[in-house]
């Protein structure tokens, strides 16, 4: 997920404070406005003195722009890149910048060898289009495979520590969060989006599981939702498997009844098995094909929900190659 900055010389104040408010990361500006800049918003403001724009017209330029990069400089590609040198420098730095005009460069600069470049630099031209490029390049992320699983069991497990995770944004019905018992199967746990005749809907939220439980987040990575806390970053699911980035606002961990969930998915090397603990209560819902919540008081062996599958083996959240066996 590259971070998005725009650039703004000559120094337009009404299109830094659009840039700002549509979600960007930080600014680019003449040096003599980046006290006025920085007064707007809480955000990496950096002179456009320092951070050259250079064009990559020959193989000496990409070992010239990489040699200034590890050295420390702000470099930042120059409109007109093409993908080749691009994915040249990526192979041997974290650190690339490209400048983009349009929506369809900023796509193109934030999908190069799947994972991007570090950081898009949104021309004045493209001002118009800021809002969908940080929609796009920085809500959105790739595509999660979903699965339909076969509920296999469903039994009420004692009383138990669940996490509500409450975030900043409003979700919509087919949206949740990916949890499970086993980081190599989550359930797809739909967010509380729905209204019933005793309690109204909250949209920002998911009750998602126990505290043991692995979430899903950006980058590959997982977390125990006991671990999670205001301002950490989680990966919001649909039924289509489309994914964005949300922030927990809150977390609610609270005693409560719990419901004990398995299931099941046939592959091609075998039956693949998942559990997952969920509160006792109609307003908490799994998943199921086509985005419909399912309440887990009205679930029962037989029914499909959406899950991911995975290979096991996770250490401080990063995958791992490791015999795990979990249950």
């Amino acid at each position: 997920m590259p971070a998005i900055y725009f650039k703004s010389v000559p120094f337009d104040k009404s299109l830094v404070t659009l840039a700002m408010e549509s979600g960007v990361d930080g600014v680019v500006v003449p040096r003599e406005h980046c006290s006025l800049a920085a007064g707007l918003s809480k955000i990496t403001v950096l002179a456009a003195e320092d951070c050259p724009a250079v064009p990559l017209e020959g193989k000496e330029d990409e070992e010239t722009f990489l040699a200034r990069v590890k050295a420390g400089e702000h470099c930042v590609l120059a409109r007109g890149w093409e993908i080749i040198p691009v994915e040249n420098l990526l192979a041997q730095s974290d650190s690339i910048f490209a400048e983009a005009g349009s929506l369809e460069e900023a796509r193109l600069a934030a999908g190069i060898l799947e994972r991007g470049v570090a950081g898009i630099v949104v021309l004045p031209g493209a001002a118009k289009d800021i809002k969908a490029i940080v929609a796009e390049c920085k809500l959105s992320l790739e595509r999660e495979t979903l699965v339909e699983a076969t509920v296999t069991k469903v039994a009420p497990a004692g009383l138990g520590h669940r996490v509500c995770c409450d975030t900043i944004s409003m979700l919509h019905t087919g949206q949740g969060m990916l949890v499970g018992n086993s980081a190599a199967f989550t359930f797809l746990v739909h967010a509380e989006t729905e209204h019933n005749d005793y309690v109204a809907s909250r949209p920002f939220r998911v009750n998602a599981s126990a505290v043991h439980a692995y979430i899903r987040r950006p980058g590959d990575k997982t977390s125990y939702l006991e671990e999670l806390k205001a301002g950490s970053e989680v990966l919001v699911v649909d039924a289509d498997g489309r994914t964005m980035l949300t922030t927990i606002g809150r977390v609610k961990v609270e005693v409560r009844p719990m419901l004990l969930v398995e299931a099941s998915v046939k592959t091609e090397d075998g039956e693949k098995t998942g559990a997952i603990f969920l509160q006792n209560a109609e307003t908490i819902r799994l998943t199921a094909p086509g985005g419909r919540p399912v309440s887990v008081v009205k679930l029962k062996a037989g029914d499909k929900v959406l899950v991911r599958i995975d290979e096991a083996g996770r250490h401080f959240g990063m995958r791992i190659k490791e015999d795990i066996k979990e249950g």
